[in-house]
Formats: C-alpha cells, sequence, structure tokens
C-alpha cells in the first residue's frame, strides 16, 4: 500500500499511518472483575514489541486499538481493509476515523464511509487542500 498521507485515528493513541497496518484483528477482552467482555477493533503494525524476563522473551507485533464495543464487529477488519483499499486507488489524504455510532454506507462527495450491521462505522475525511500560492507560505504551518 501507497497510503503514506493517510492516517488512522487510534483509541487512545493518537494517530498511526495507515502504510503502517500490516493487520487488522477483531477479538474478545477477558470478562474481568465483574466487568463485562468487549470487542476490540486493532491496527496491526510491523513494528515489533518485546516483554518478558531475562530468562524467557517474546517478541510480537504492535496491535493499537481502534474502537472497543460491547458486541462483535462481524465485518470490521474486511471492511476498513476494504476503505483503505480504496483509498490506495485514488492517493488519499486525510484521516479515518471509526466510532460505533448508527448510519449507513454512501460514497461520494467529501466523504467516504463503509458502515457494517455491528453499527460501525469507518469514516475518511480528507485534508482540506492549501490555498493557492501559500503552500510554501511560513505561516502556512
Amino acid at each position: 500500500m501507497s497510503l503514506t498521507n493517510v492516517w488512522v485515528q487510534t483509541w487512545a493513541d493518537g494517530l498511526i499511518r495507515a502504510d503502517q497496518i500490516v493487520g487488522i484483528d477483531a477479538h474478545p477482552t477477558p470478562a474481568v472483575a465483574g466487568k463485562p467482555s468487549r470487542w476490540l477493533v486493532d491496527a496491526v503494525l510491523a513494528s515489533p514489541i518485546g516483554s518478558g524476563t531475562a530468562d524467557r522473551w517474546d517478541v510480537t507485533v504492535l496491535h493499537r486499538t481502534l474502537i472497543q464495543i460491547g458486541r462483535e464487529p462481524r465485518n470490521a477488519p474486511l471492511d476498513l481493509a476494504r476503505l483503505l483499499a480504496q483509498l490506495d486507488l485514488v492517493s488519499a489524504a486525510g484521516v479515518i476515523t471509526v466510532s460505533a455510532e448508527p448510519g449507513s454506507a454512501e460514497a461520494g462527495g467529501a466523504h467516504v464511509e463503509q458502515t457494517h450491521q455491528d453499527q460501525l462505522r469507518f469514516r475518511f475525511v480528507p485534508f482540506a487542500h492549501p490555498e493557492p500560492g501559500r503552500h510554501t507560505d511560513p505561516e502556512y504551518l
């Protein structure tokens, strides 16, 4: 993928660049201390992380949670992968967010959205184009 100008909003870690995503995962958390299990939708990054002790060190890939919800997000990984592929075809630049808002799928105008049956909404909002002649102005940024 060449999505160097597309960013994905995470649950708590800020933004990750879409071209760094090597996988998309949906999995439940265990129920802990009377709290019910939650479903996490994660972006999997190519960055290895490690943990353990001097005798045993585990290395795995880095997961970043995009959203957590109360029920299984059946098609979420496929929906996000489809949106990323569509954005890759048009050399997009902007931010993808995910929310648990009710809504329907739509495409066109300034926004591209993919919604699946469990009411997760992946929404792409493109960056605004700079005013003509201002993209090199020191005050632009």
